[in-house]
């Protein structure tokens, strides 16, 4: 709307018209006057809307840079097209793919550089690209060398403020460096899963070792009873074979009579009965043992098997205890007949892992006690292992079945037995938890299902 401009005397021009003894060029001159006041007032706001508009500009012209300098930086393909699917813009990704320039590019059609077979398949996805949703596909393009290049293309489609479609921005990366990126992945994933099962397989012969000890206790036992009694009896062979020497012999039978009772043959041969009774005893102690052995390898290549806890619990505990020659008293409340179905080594593993950490937690105690009680209800069996040493420390509560988190000192503990304790009891579907009893000491249950 026209500014109004009011004269700067109004009364001049009614008594001009009025017949004013004025002149008219005095009133002429006034009014040029407020006209030209007018025009620099207007001149002057033209100034001021000019510099606005150079800065505005300036400032949309740096934005404009730094987006192209970024759209020029982007590794992958940028393409915006027009409505019609005709080049409006391109990164310098795309001028490198295809050997052409910004001029030779812009306003030919995106199908020229896409192969025959797939410009179906880009006319396609040109058309169904809709507000708010990305559309994928692979399309071939023809390189600068001549080959052909398979891209993974991702279309946008533009719109207007007033939601009129205006055209589409598509971006793509080759799929060979797709792949490329998969494979250096896998190949860490792999890696990383490798060095994480040689990280358990040291654990479990960390674990095994420890055993070691106990075992050897264990053998000791019945191999000294096995070596008495063979030697005792190698000594009766000796006799024996006297004895019978002189018989084959001819000889008479006041002599026979005489070595019969020099050489105590009545009682070698009374004696022979339990002698070979315990060896085939302690034969039989080993060779549970051994089996033992087997079962606990800590494999999985094994079938599962119906396991009595106590038993396993009975076997961890008593070996554990061996191999630490320590005088904890060790308190066992199992109930009977509770059984899962399990590899019974993974289970004595943890049990393994649960009881050393016990009596480590209670070395330094004079009065240091273990407990250890197995329960069933609800569907599931739990096992509990409990100390009186000095407990878990509150910032230690929530990191303690993480993988090489460990309290104790160097050269002691790897910090992988309870994050693996933790990951098999979870493969059975059952949980591990760990708190500090109100009497003192730590806790660590262990829930596993029966299948009732």
């Amino acid at each position: 709307m026209a500014s109004r401009i009011e004269p700067a005397h109004p009364g001049l021009i009614e008594r001009v018209t009025g017949g004013s003894d004025l002149s008219f060029d005095g009133v002429r001159e006034s009014m040029w006057v407020e006209v030209i006041h007018r025009m620099d007032e207007v001149y002057s706001e033209l100034l001021r809307n000019e510099a606005d508009l150079e800065h505005k500009n300036a400032e949309l012209e740096e934005a404009q840079a730094f987006i192209s300098s970024v759209i020029a930086s982007v590794s992958d393909i940028l393409i915006v097209a027009s409505e019609k699917a005709v080049i409006r813009q391109v990164n310098a990704a795309f001028m490198r793919l295809v050997g052409r320039g910004e001029d030779e590019l812009v306003g030919a059609p995106v199908r020229d550089f896409v192969v025959e077979a797939d410009q179906g398949r880009l006319a396609q996805l040109l058309a169904s690209g809709r507000e708010g949703k990305v559309e994928e596909a692979d399309l071939r393009f023809r390189t600068a060398n001549g080959e052909e290049e398979c891209l993974a293309v991702r279309c946008s489609a533009q719109f207007t403020a007033d939601r009129r479609r205006i055209g589409a921005v598509l971006s793509g990366r080759p799929i060979s460096e797709l792949r490329r990126a998969y494979q250096a992945l896998h190949d860490a994933h792999v890696e990383l899963q490798q060095a994480q099962n040689r990280l358990i397989e040291q654990e479990k012969m960390a674990s095994l070792g420890r055993l070691v000890a106990g075992v050897a206790h264990e053998l000791n036992n019945p191999i000294s009873f096995i070596y008495a009694n063979i030697f005792t009896l190698d000594r009766y062979r000796r006799k024996l074979f006297d004895y019978l020497e002189a018989v084959h012999a001819g000889a008479p039978t006041a002599r026979r009579e005489s070595l019969r009772a020099e050489l105590k043959i009545d009682a070698i041969l009374t004696d022979c009965k339990p002698l070979l009774e315990g060896t085939m005893e302690g034969a039989t102690r080993v060779t549970e043992i051994v089996k033992n052995l087997r079962r606990l390898s800590f494999s999985k290549t094994s079938d599962k098997q119906l396991l009595d806890l106590d038993k396993v619990l009975r076997t961890a505990v008593s070996l554990t205890a061996r191999s630490k020659n320590s005088k904890a008293e060790i308190v066992i409340d199992n109930a009977p007949d509770v059984t899962i179905v399990a590899h019974e080594g993974q289970i004595h593993q943890v049990i393994v892992n649960l009881i050393d950490n016990a009596f480590y937690a209670v070395k330094d105690r004079p009065d240091g006690r273990i407990f250890v009680s197995l329960k069933q209800g609800d569907g599931a069996a739990e096992i509990v292992v409990a100390d009186n040493g000095a407990g878990i420390a509150g910032k230690d509560m929530d990191k303690i079945f993480e993988p090489f988190f460990t309290t104790k000192a160097a050269g002691e503990g790897t910090g992988l037995g309870l994050w693996i304790s933790f990951s098999i009891i979870r493969e059975y579907g059952g949980s591990i938890t760990a708190a500090n009893r109100a009497e003192g000491g730590a806790e660590f249950v262990i829930r596993l299902p029966t299948g009732e």
